[in-house]
């Protein structure tokens, strides 16, 4: 049975965390959808391991794990990170990753052509992480892009990967700087060791799950960055609700378990785009700076502010949550006062809003409605049940679930794999 981990909000929840908590339990990892665009930092025993394309399930030994159809894989990258895991004394990596022959390439090409994009929005840019994704899942949704399965007839592969560099060269020009020779020549050598990775993902899902292993599955991104659902434009280029999930990966929706969705207890985005809770002041730095709040991936510093549940509430109805999983409480310790969004007002009419608005203009000028909870002002990190945070902790979990109607089952009280609450 399945196990599937969600961020409810616009990313950099806290998911890997939980995952890393869950792998014990699990004997396959898998990702569904996004790139190395995604970030996960886990401590375990005292050391951070950084993921940004693999799974997080590596972390256990007795683990396999899947980077499944709908993500979109750059080739270097994946060696690289592989390297950088077993440097820092993870074993026996090399045989627990394995890749869907189905995924597209992300090449470096992409990766270029990313960062030309980005300059001709100018100020409207959206704020990518320039890792190629968005142009990596535009050729596949154009019918240029080149999949895992083609590396290995090289004649062909050559031949499109010289079609898809031409095409760009014809709307790009001498902008482009790029040698797909150069690039054909370095698949030449990752050729030899891909194909011990390279693998068809739908017997593997299906035997899996015919066998009830307990499976677990690690979201990327996070609902509010969906291509669908989130703040188009202003998202990544792939599903990464729970509708990618099941595209990602052909898994079976009868025999999924649960989904968690993970909610950090205030709100961060990365990237341009509205921001209804936005705290420009004195909150949003002072959030910044006490969560640590920058980019595993980019580095840049996260836009933060109060905990928005008109956006978690939106989240839950398109992903169905059965339980919550509330990250970085310990955050709000030294807040004598604590506020949380609770409705959106049209700027206009003063009515409250029904639901997370569609049009940007609306969600760029609408009003927050908040409530006030009282701080409790004292370290939590030690908390090892519910009973032992304080009751204004309580409360403001309560309010949460009350609010969501979810049942909130992790909490979050500090960085460490030992700082989570399970109720």
């Amino acid at each position: 049975m399945a196990t599937i981990v969600i961020g409810a909000q616009w990313g950099d929840e806290g998911k890997g965390k939980l995952v890393d908590i869950l792998c014990p339990t699990v004997k396959l990892c898998a990702r569904a959808q996004g790139g190395n665009n995604a970030g996960h930092t886990i401590v375990a025993n005292g050391v951070t391991y950084d993921f940004h394309l693999l799974p997080s399930g590596l972390i256990n030994p007795e683990c396999q794990n899947v980077i499944g159809s709908g993500v979109v894989v750059h080739v270097p990258s994946f060696f690289k990170e592989l390297t950088d895991l077993e440097v820092k004394g993870l074993k026996d990596v090399r045989s627990r990753i394995f890749i869907s022959d189905r995924a597209h390439i992300v090449f470096d090409l992409h990766q270029l052509v990313d960062g030309l994009e980005e300059v001709e929005l100018g100020g409207k840019s959206i704020g990518t992480t320039r890792k190629g994704i968005g142009p990596a899942y535009s050729t596949k949704a154009s019918r240029s892009g080149i999949r895992i399965c083609e590396v290995f007839n090289e004649g062909l592969f050559n031949q499109r990967l010289r079609e898809l560099a031409a095409g760009f060269k014809k709307r790009y020009g001498d902008l482009l700087q790029y040698d797909v020779e150069e690039e054909i020549s370095k698949f030449n050598e990752y050729r030899k060791e891909l194909g011990n990775y390279v693998i068809d993902q739908v017997p593997l899902m299906k035997s899996a799950q015919d066998a009830n292993l307990p499976i677990l599955i690690e979201g990327a991104n996070a609902l509010m960055l969906d291509l669908d659902f989130g703040t188009y434009p202003y998202v990544t280029s792939s599903n990464t609700g729970l509708g990618g999930v099941f595209t990602g990966l052909a898994l079976n929706p009868t025999k999924v378990k649960s989904i968690i969705g993970v909610v950090k207890a205030y709100t961060t985005r990365v990237g341009g785009g509205p921001f209804a809770t936005e705290d420009l002041g004195e909150v949003g730095t002072k959030l910044q700076e006490i969560g640590r709040e920058w980019g595993v991936t980019t580095g840049r510093r996260r836009r933060c502010g109060w905990l928005d549940l008109v956006v978690v509430k939106y989240s839950a109805a398109i992903n169905h949550y059965t339980s919550l999983n509330v990250t970085k409480l310990d955050i709000l310790d030294t807040f004598s006062t604590i506020k949380v969004a609770t409705a959106y007002l049209d700027p206009t009419t003063g009515e409250e809003l029904e639901s997370f608005p569609a049009s940007l203009e609306l969600l760029a000028n609408v009003k927050v409605k908040y409530e006030e909870l009282k701080g409790w002002e004292k370290p939590i990190t030690g908390a090892k049940s519910f009973y032992d945070l304080p009751k204004e902790a309580r409360a403001y979990i309560e309010f949460i679930e009350k609010f969501i109607g979810i049942k909130v089952q992790y909490i979050g009280t500090g960085p460490g794999r030992e700082s989570m609450i399970t109720r």
